[in-house]
């Protein structure tokens, strides 16, 4: 693999990693400073095909919204690899619910990054 291929792998898969530590840290603006724009989410619920968001705002409500909903989200990451300006985690997500209840969920992210920002996730989980 040439070194300019090799470089542009690394670089998508450091924006994921670094957008994950951002989800982690419930940051939100930190998230959305590495998504483009005309960034898309596609989160996995609902079930069965999930809720698609289109656009720096949608996606900005969604996480604000989510982190509310569940304060102690958190992805630990089983698996990341990349290729061209893909990326693919393997992740785990856990929470825990209004009641104190711990839960977890394992699944994957599709990424696209263009001109270095996020510009597709799209969200799959293990039913």
């Amino acid at each position: 693999m040439s070194p300019i291929r090799m470089e542009k792998i690394e670089s998508s898969m450091r924006i994921v990693l670094e957008f994950n530590e951002a989800f982690n840290r419930h940051d939100v603006p930190g998230m959305m400073r590495l998504m483009s724009d005309d960034c898309v989410f596609e989160n996995t619920d609902p079930a069965p095909d999930g809720m698609l968001y289109s656009g720096r705002e949608a996606v900005t409500q969604f996480w604000q919204d989510f982190f509310k909903e569940s304060p102690q989200a958190n992805i630990k990451i089983e698996e990341i690899f990349g290729f061209g300006n893909r990326c693919i985690m393997r992740w785990r997500y856990t929470w825990v619910d209004a009641t104190g209840v711990e839960g977890h969920v394992r699944g994957i992210d599709i990424f696209q990054v263009k001109e270095g920002l996020i510009s597709e996730k799209l969200s799959y989980v293990k039913g």
